[in-house]
């Protein structure tokens, strides 16, 4: 199955917008306490025992640092539990600070 991708920028027209989604951010604790979106934090490794949290019947959008963890948990979820609702943040937070909010810490 392919896994749909969203832009920051689009990301930010969403948050502007107001709109219904989920953001999860499946980065270690410690990458999350350094910088974050303030998405709900489900690290990867718990995605296993945490799946049921994220919601089939809205659109949520994962991400992690640069867009590969979160890209690997959208196919695990897509081909265990035939979720259709999930958006890779392509470039992950990373291209969050480099293109929209560079208040947001690098690292």
């Amino acid at each position: 199955m392919e896994i749909k991708e969203i832009t920051v920028k689009t990301l930010k027209k969403k948050f502007e917008d107001k709109e219904d989604f989920l953001l999860i951010d499946v980065r270690n604790p410690d990458e999350f306490d350094y910088s974050n979106l303030n998405a709900i934090l489900i690290p990867m490794g718990e995605i296993p025992e945490r799946y049921q949290e994220i919601p089939k019947d809205k659109e949520v959008v994962i991400h992690c640092h640069h867009g590969g963890r979160s890209k690997k948990v959208i196919a695990w979820l897509q081909d265990n539990f035939q979720y259709e609702n999930l958006y890779n943040l392509a470039g992950g937070i990373h291209s969050w600070s480099e293109e929209i909010d560079s208040d947001v810490p690098m690292y």
